[in-house]
């Protein structure tokens, strides 16, 4: 039986800030779906969702950003960097084609609580 990722949960010692920022970033006007007495918030992200809350477990910035990134897929790479940027988000790294080439773009940023995400052009890997 093949298994299907379905959500990646974000805990936060700010939950709210750390959904508006992802509702910029998304292009939501509010989360999916909200329990915001209870600090969570969701959103539908293609056939994923990103779930972000409060975690006991969580203070502070993310020390280790490299270690678990979100990706997000969009044909304009470039034009979704600019926009993102314009939001407030740091960039870590402009778009680039990794590997050196193959038309494929990435670029990565960090959030409020310095988690990375990137942005790339879709991946088909029936064409690899």
């Amino acid at each position: 039986m093949a298994m299907n990722l379905n959500n990646i949960m974000l805990g936060s010692e700010d939950p709210k800030k750390l959904a508006d920022f992802y509702s910029k970033v998304l292009g939501a006007p509010n989360p999916d779906w909200s329990d915001e007495a209870n600090g969570w918030f969701g959103f539908q992200a293609g056939d994923g969702s990103l779930a972000i809350g409060p975690h006991s477990d969580v203070r502070g910035k993310n020390r280790q950003p490299g270690r678990v990134m979100l990706n997000f897929s969009t044909p304009d790479v470039n034009g979704e960097f600019e926009r993102i940027k314009a939001v407030g988000a740091d960039v870590v790294a402009e778009p680039y084609e990794p590997g050196g080439g193959g038309g494929m773009l990435m670029c990565t940023f960090a959030d409020p609580d310095g988690n990375y995400f990137q942005l790339a052009t879709p991946w088909n890997p029936q064409s690899t």
